[in-house]
Order: structure tokens, then sequence, then C-alpha cells
């Protein structure tokens, strides 16, 4: 099982995962925050934060999902009240209508909370709403180990991405 370790986020990879965590370019005075994407398809180099250019490459038994972490200022707002990452989601946390950009069949859930001190958000889409009792095993899987640190001092800057796979896509 590979592991990706990056910018206080550690995600071992299950079998079929790829995966990779960066922080983006800072524009202006914006604070580049990490972001890590999982897929159980080809990730393609540009992906926006929350799977635009790759949620559309999904064929039906295709998992991606993206943890974005958000500014300290976050911390202790009623969005993030939740504690701690969700470490394992049912069929019927997903639902064709909480996808960013509905593509016909898929389905996804959202969630925000707060872990080791830092705000985030989870956001998961299943190539196939029909096929959600199959895929969610899948998606526990990948996130029932992810750890994440307490928060580092603010450097600033940016990095390349850090990407693994694991062999192929899940069927």
């Amino acid at each position: 099982m590979a592991i990706l370790r990056a910018h206080g986020i550690e995600a071992p990879l299950p079998l079929g995962f790829e995966g990779r965590i960066f922080t983006r370019l800072s524009i202006g005075a914006e604070v580049p925050r990490p972001v890590a994407h999982f897929a159980t398809f080809a990730l393609p180099v540009e992906v926006g934060d929350f799977g635009g250019g790759a949620v559309n490459l999904m064929g039906a038994s295709d998992i991606f999902a993206a943890l974005f972490e958000y500014g300290p200022e976050s911390v202790g707002r009623q969005l993030f009240a939740r504690q701690g990452l969700p470490r394992s989601l049912a069929p019927t946390d997903f639902r064709p209508y909480v996808l960013r950009r509905g593509l016909g069949g898929q389905s996804g859930t959202q969630w925000f909370f707060t872990e080791s001190g830092r705000p985030f958000t989870l956001y998961v889409v299943l190539g196939s709403h029909i096929q959600r009792s199959a895929l969610v095993p899948r998606v526990n899987e990948l996130i029932g180990n992810v750890a994440v640190s307490p928060p580092a001092q603010p450097s600033g800057l940016a990095s390349a991405p850090l990407t693994t796979s694991t062999g192929a896509p899940w069927n």
C-alpha cells in the first residue's frame, strides 16, 4: 500500500487508488492551502479543487475524493463544528444533487469538519448513484486511514504535487 505524505496529511492509498497532495500557487495576498485528490482513475494534470476536469472522466465504477483545507479563520465557525474527518460513510449519505456540477448518474457527498485544529471539507463523487452500495466501502477504505497533523507554521510557499498510484482502477 502506497502512502502519500505532504502538508501534514497522510493518506495510505488502497489498491487501485492514486492521489496527490499539494498547494496551489498563491494569487495576490491569498495564502495557499493544502488540497488532496484521490481517484480510482488516472487524474489529469489540471484538476479543480473539487474535481473539475476530472469527474467528467469517471466511469460508473470510479471514485473521486477531495480533501480541501480552509484557512485558520474558519476554525470555530459553525460550518466546521463537526470534530473529525468522517471515517465511515453510508450509501444513504450520497445524493445526485450534492454534486458541484451534476453529471448524469453520478452521486456525491460533502462534509465540513475540523481535524487536529484544521478546517476541511471532504467532497466525494461516485461514478454511479445506482452502484453506491458497492462503491461506498471503497470510499471508507480510503478515508478510514487518513491522518491529519496539527497546523504547521505557514510558509506561504506552494509546492509541486506529490503523486502516486497503486495500480489499475478498481472495478
